[in-house]
């Protein structure tokens, strides 16, 4: 497993749909709640897409635009259309715009250092570089059109992986620079963190990770604080932590979790904990029961 794979899973991710439907009528749409996680994708036909002062594109068959904090933008048909706005099932016969429209929540308490590392939106064409996208809008209007509600957990699944894909993308197109993620999309870099993340309970020193990149230990630590904002230190800190937090939250025993994530002492465990999430591993541990 990657570590992106691993963040992924550690983020526990809600989708929830708020709008899967045609389109008809001479329609607008506009930001649904400023501020949430959420995405748009066209799932039949085709409209304008427009982010005051980022762009304005025409929002085609399959692109997905997503947005880590809601800001304002407008969806509106290419063609002037007649009639009322309205917004009918797949299985009508009015001609309109089909659009999937998502809340994504990430149940993770801290998911800030996501969200902080995308950009302010994110617009992914369907194009050869991104058959995935073609491949998920084909299985979104198959269940969409032979369900009879627009919502299915079968949905709310294929949105969930869009969103996954959609981070995945960013990374591996070189859009992600600097951050959190930007880590799991630098080739060297991301071959320590796996191996961190593969055994988080062992002694991981800078010689150590810096063996597993191949680098020495000055070029291993300038580069991850460059690439990340984050020294080596903070980072496997964090990790543990936030491995730590998941495994209290079901009952596991301190001892236990201290051991598992690499602290041969529970007090020293329990400090290190205190500091990052201002709670003692006791009151998680209560709180998850």
């Amino acid at each position: 497993m990657s570590a992106f794979d691993d963040f992924v899973r550690l983020l526990r991710l809600d989708v929830d749909i708020y709008h899967n439907a045609r389109v008809c009528g001479n329609w607008q749409v506009s930001e649904h709640e400023l501020g949430i996680t959420c995405f748009h994708i066209v799932t039949e036909g085709q409209c304008m897409l427009s982010v005051p002062g980022l762009l304005e594109t025409e929002f085609n068959r399959g692109d997905l635009v997503l947005f880590p904090k809601e800001i304002e933008h407008e969806m509106w048909p290419i063609e002037k259309r007649e009639g009322i706005q309205e917004h009918l099932p797949y299985q009508s016969n009015q001609s309109g715009t089909g659009l999937l429209c998502a809340e994504v929540k990430v149940m993770h308490l801290f998911q800030n250092q996501l969200l902080s590392a995308l950009s302010p939106v994110l617009l992914i064409k369907n194009d050869k570089n991104h058959l995935w996208l073609n491949h998920i809008t084909d299985l979104i209007m198959e269940e969409s059109t032979r369900s009879l509600s627009a919502r299915s957990e079968l949905l709310n699944r294929l949105s969930e992986m869009l969103f996954i894909f959609a981070m995945r993308d960013y990374i591996d197109t070189d859009n992600c620079q600097q951050g959190l993620l930007a880590l799991y999309g630098d080739g060297r870099l991301s071959k320590a963190i796996e191996a961190f993340h593969a055994a988080p309970e062992q002694k991981w020193d800078l010689s150590k990770l810096a063996n597993e990149a191949a680098m020495s230990r000055t070029s291993f630590s300038n580069q991850f604080k460059q690439v990340s904002g984050w020294t080596v230190n903070q980072y496997t800190t964090w990790w543990r932590m936030q491995l730590a937090w998941e495994m209290l939250a079901v009952g596991d025993k301190i001892s236990h979790v201290a051991y598992q994530v690499g602290y041969q002492s529970e007090a020293a465990f329990s400090k290190a904990f205190l500091k990052i999430f201002s709670r003692t591993p006791g009151d998680v541990r209560k709180l998850g029961r």
